[in-house]
């Protein structure tokens, strides 16, 4: 009988190297970045409680409802394969008991789980980084995370983004728009898909936001939060493009970028490419000023933003294959133990090295080759005899005898 070979879960790829060189970049660029603007690290767990994502992204949402992975464990909890970050690093904020220790700048990053349809930029375990600012409230905070988040993408090397912002409004001013939303929204239901008909009844904001053609065609004269800002809320935005202006930062408002999920007020935002096709948001987040007390905790205003990982990745060069420094060759078995020291040395000098493995010399260039090595270090006896390498720069095909100190400052 022969046996099947098994595969990934649909959805769920494996990061095999080219793709994790640019994860590794993304994750090193973001992990400088966030540091020089005096945010830390954390590491939060996978698994959660079903219950923190219901109280918090809401029971009503996608997220909750259809494509969170959530089971009962051996000693009937119900928990779950977190879904985004930013309940979660709540959850930790509380648990610690934080909320009187002056503001805190949190970042991390991993993988999150979503059974929803895979498809290109969108996949059911994907990889975040995110970043959260608990208790602080101005605009001029929200304009930094703003800004933290474009010299990411700057540093990054990702250039065909633009960053777009709007303003939910507020428990204030958002109940008085709700109903002249939904107002709206009934005299145009017939126009108006399934799932819209469902959004209506529990967040009509993101009615705004589908994608059906059929549907934003019904939509351009639906009423907007802009025109139903509370004076907090107005002068609030106000101040947040004020501070996008002296950072140079450029934006767009777009009045129909509401968020998936219930706890986001005020301040919304996303950097949309047009590279991606249709899952063009590469980063994107906003304030959630409420969504600490609803967890329990006291009233503490936040703002965050994640960035997918993969999507990030797509928008990257291809890496360079060169990352081998050298590749060393031993010529006869007297010089094994000699070349293996050698190689161990030139790791030690911060060098990436491949010793070939012995053999016959044919067989071990050819694994340098493969490998696309820059250097070769060859080692014989006479090599030996004069505590000498001969180096070849494959690039150039340039070949000298030299010191292992020499080695370091021709390939380093």
């Amino acid at each position: 009988m022969v046996k099947k070979k098994l595969q990934s879960i649909r959805g769920i790829h494996d990061g095999l190297p080219q793709e994790v060189k640019k994860w590794r970049f993304i994750e090193d660029t973001a992990r400088k970045v966030f540091a020089s603007y005096a945010f830390s690290e954390v590491r939060l767990p996978i698994l959660e409680p079903t219950e923190l994502f219901v109280r918090s992204v809401g029971e009503k949402t996608d997220i909750v409802s259809k494509e969170m992975y959530a089971f009962e464990d051996q000693g009937g909890d119900s928990i779950c394969l977190r879904p985004e970050g930013t309940a979660g690093a709540v959850r930790a904020y509380l648990q610690a008991g934080l909320t009187r220790s002056g503001a805190q700048r949190w970042f991390y990053m991993g993988a999150m789980f979503r059974r929803e349809r895979p498809q290109k930029g969108r996949l059911r375990q994907f990889q975040q980084i995110g970043a959260e600012y608990f208790g602080t409230s101005g605009p001029v905070e929200d304009a930094e995370i703003l800004g933290m988040a474009q010299t990411f993408l700057d540093t990054l090397g990702i250039e065909q983004t633009r960053l777009e912002i709007n303003t939910l409004g507020c428990s204030s001013c958002r109940p008085d728009y709700r109903a002249t939303l939904l107002a709206f929204l009934e005299t145009k239901k017939e126009a108006l898909c399934s799932t819209c008909h469902d959004r209506m009844g529990s967040n009509p904001m993101r009615v705004l936001d589908c994608k059906v053609q059929t549907c934003q065609a019904a939509l351009p004269d639906a009423p907007e939060m802009l025109s139903h800002l509370c004076a907090p809320c107005d002068e609030h935005f106000t101040g947040l493009k004020q501070g996008l202006a002296a950072l140079a930062v450029q934006y767009a408002v777009n009045p129909r970028i509401v968020r998936g999920l219930d706890y986001y007020n005020r301040t919304a935002f996303e950097f949309i490419t047009d590279q991606l096709g249709a899952q063009g948001t590469v980063l994107a987040g906003g304030r959630y000023d409420g969504l600490v007390e609803s967890l329990a905790g006291p009233a503490t205003p936040a703002i965050g933003f994640a960035a997918g990982v993969e999507r990030l990745a797509m928008l990257l060069p291809e890496p360079n294959d060169n990352t081998l420094d050298i590749a060393v060759v031993a010529l006869g078995e007297a010089a094994q133990a000699y070349a293996l020291q050698q190689a161990a040395a030139l790791r030690a000098q911060g060098l990436s090295v491949l010793h070939c493995g012995g053999g016959s010399a044919k067989r071990q260039f050819k694994t340098a080759d493969r490998e696309r090595a820059r250097f070769v270090v060859t080692i014989g006896e006479d090599e030996m005899q004069e505590n000498m390498l001969m180096l070849k720069n494959l690039n150039s095909g340039e070949q000298q005898k030299v010191t292992l100190t020499q080695v370091f400052n021709i390939v380093g």
